[in-house]
């Protein structure tokens, strides 16, 4: 019996960390005055680098939370989302990263992170990531 030749598509794992050491800055916030109301801020023109072509990807980038005692500040986000332009970095990765750093910036009730990524070789990609996070992967 022949042994089956195992098929790669040339993406290592350095492909899959890229652009997860990057700096970032940070994302500033502002005082929250009331409770129980949600967010949803878009990025409709959202571009990064494929990591291993390096190639433009584009997108829509949406995130929805719920504040708890500080909101996102809007110019700081913009700059935040612009260091991802130049960055080769998968688009799942982009997703996690960006929830991450809002958890990280404001704490909030609940965030939900979804990327919308036109279509690259004909297949589009849609990646959403939730806080709280499951505890197991």
């Amino acid at each position: 019996m022949a042994k089956k030749k195992k098929r790669t598509t040339g993406y290592t794992d350095d492909h899959a960390k890229a652009g997860l050491d990057a700096t970032f800055p940070d994302i500033e916030t502002w005082q929250n005055q009331f409770a129980g109301y949600e967010i949803l801020v878009d990025d409709p023109e959202f571009t990064s680098v494929c990591p291993k072509t390096g190639l433009p990807d584009f997108g829509v980038l949406t995130i929805r939370y719920s504040p708890r005692k500080t909101c996102l500040e809007l110019k700081s986000l913009k700059e935040y989302l612009f260091v991802y332009r130049n960055l080769g970095i998968f688009q799942e990765n982009i997703v996690n990263q960006v929830l991450n750093d809002v958890v990280k910036a404001c704490d909030p009730v609940w965030a939900v992170v979804k990327g919308d990524f036109r279509p690259r070789g004909g297949i589009s990609t849609i990646v959403e990531a939730r806080y709280p996070r499951p505890t197991e992967k």
